[in-house]
């Protein structure tokens, strides 16, 4: 039995089964969350994000901004919007598979 997701006799379409991340940039998703994943695996993968997120926040309040270039500020808000949003699509989906398996039970 494969570890961290439902059985396999469960039918589930593609397009139903991956959720694409709202960050994706253009019209063709190219990064998918994995709806059957474990609920424990949309966590751990949302808070590594979340993590990362509030570990590059507390490094800018420590920082200096008269040393930073203002041309890093584009950069610096694109990588924080890209691990927030990640986070949180993870989170809708572990919340969606959390409340599936109240149902089950």
């Amino acid at each position: 039995m494969r570890t961290g997701l439902t059985p396999m006799n469960i039918t589930t379409s593609p397009t139903d089964r991956y959720h694409p991340l709202n960050s994706t940039a253009g019209d063709t998703p190219t990064l998918l969350i994995d709806t059957l994943a474990s609920p424990q695996a949309l966590l751990d993968a949302a808070q590594q994000r979340i993590r990362a997120a509030s570990d590059l926040l507390e490094t800018l309040y420590c920082l200096r901004f008269n040393q930073a270039d203002t041309k890093d500020i584009p950069h610096i808000v694109n990588a924080l919007y890209l691990l927030t949003q990640d986070g949180n699509d993870l989170l809708e989906v572990a919340q969606q598979r959390m409340g599936e398996s109240k149902k089950h039970k």
